[in-house]
């Protein structure tokens, strides 16, 4: 499908979502059915899969378990349907794009996105952590530079089994964020230089390597910044981040990515990070100025992004305006090449999603993006995202 302006892309990561309608050799019934149908309606162009490699591979001695049991759920919520971790995730994807091709699309893109430290894997406790801070956001050491590299290599083994290919790799979730990166300063003031550059610039350049040598074609998506404006002990900020950054850093790939939620009510607009973000690669002169920027988490839930839902259709409404002003911005920016929402199935840590997570209950975003692909795929201009979409 030919698209005018920027592409659509889903962070969902369960498999028996992705199969095509029709297709599921497991689970089956009407919420799964029609989530089914409304994913695919939406024909995204990429497909956001979250790699936990903590979960994955709680032992050094014994390979990730790439088809680890998972229940299916939404963090306990159902329904639930287990399937066979990241190999089922990758056979649904495979059936999903041969459907689209058989339709004359050319189907989802895959993008990678790696998280979450092994305890074995992981630095001994430094600097200025927050309370209760695990080896999952911790810096890797020695050992799990090499693990990390290891996992790269068993995914790659894993999606040319299944007939999947995996051009787009993210070295870290939200690598300028305490929560999946800690520390972020040696000493809790904001004057203590950010850590995060250096710890991200060592993975990037691991996974580049891992990439080269598997050789055909990979790209890296670099950032993947949570929407930080300012400093503070724990985060760093968007500017900081990209001025820390190694100018070999900024060379490996031509596409960064931001996550970016939409405000409103008491919360209010906000700034845009998407400008930020491209303010802060051009100050960096070099492979960075003029680089494309992605949005990789993008959605509308409460007034500020991750608190609980509010409750009644106004403020779904609301919500889905909100948000509904960022596509029409991005949409008129060259620079911004792809937009993905977060999530499609409610999060509840969340929640932010198109379906609520027990799968009854359709949000109004979903009406927003479904006009915003119906249009980016006509002759008539490019895409729209009129607020009136979200009534």
């Amino acid at each position: 499908m030919q698209t005018h302006g920027p592409a659509f892309g889903l962070t969902e990561d369960n498999a028996e979502l992705l199969w095509p309608p029709g297709s599921a050799p497991s689970a089956r019934g009407s919420l799964y059915d029609a989530a089914r149908a409304r994913l695919t309606a939406l024909h995204p162009g990429y497909l956001r899969l979250l790699i936990n490699w903590a979960a994955l591979q709680p032992e050094r001695d014994r390979p990730a378990n790439l088809q680890a049991p998972t229940d299916g759920c939404a963090r306990s919520v159902g329904p639930c349907a287990g399937y066979g971790g990241v190999r089922a995730e990758l056979a649904a994807i495979a059936a999903s794009q041969r459907a689209a091709r058989a339709e004359g699309r050319e189907g989802f893109e895959v993008v990678l996105d790696l998280l979450g430290v092994p305890a074995w894997a992981a630095a001994p406790p430094s600097g200025c952590e927050l309370d209760g801070t695990q080896p999952f956001s911790r810096p890797l050491n020695e050992g799990g530079l090499a693990g990390y590299r290891a996992l790269i290599g068993s995914l790659l083994a894993l999606a040319r089994e299944g007939g999947v290919a995996l051009r787009w790799w993210s070295p870290w979730n939200e690598p300028n964020d305490a929560v999946f990166l800690s520390p972020q300063r040696a000493a809790c003031s904001v004057d203590s230089p950010s850590l995060a550059p250096a710890v991200y610039a060592q993975l990037a350049e691991a996974m580049a390597d891992a990439l080269a040598a598997d050789g055909g074609e990979h790209h890296l998506l670099l950032g993947e910044l949570n929407a930080f404006p300012t400093d503070s002990p724990h985060r760093t900020s968007i500017a900081s981040f990209v001025a820390g950054l190694p100018e070999r850093v900024l060379c490996l790939g031509k596409v960064w990515s931001i996550h970016a939620y939409a405000r409103w009510g008491e919360a209010g607009p906000g700034r845009d990070p998407v400008a930020e973000l491209e303010r802060a690669l051009d100050a960096r002169g070099s492979c960075a100025r003029g680089a494309q920027v992605w949005v990789t988490e993008a959605g509308a839930g409460a007034p500020h992004p991750g608190r609980k839902r509010p409750e009644g259709q106004a403020a779904q409404r609301a919500g889905c305006v909100a948000l509904s002003r960022q596509l029409a911005r991005w949409a008129r920016d060259p620079r911004v090449g792809a937009i993905f929402q977060y999530s499609f199935r409610e999060d509840p840590a969340f929640p932010v999603g198109l379906l609520s997570a027990d799968l009854q209950r359709v949000y109004a975003p979903y009406r927003l993006w479904s006009h915003y692909v119906a249009t980016s795929a006509s002759d008539a201009g490019g895409p729209a995202a009129p607020a009136a979409a979200c009534a």
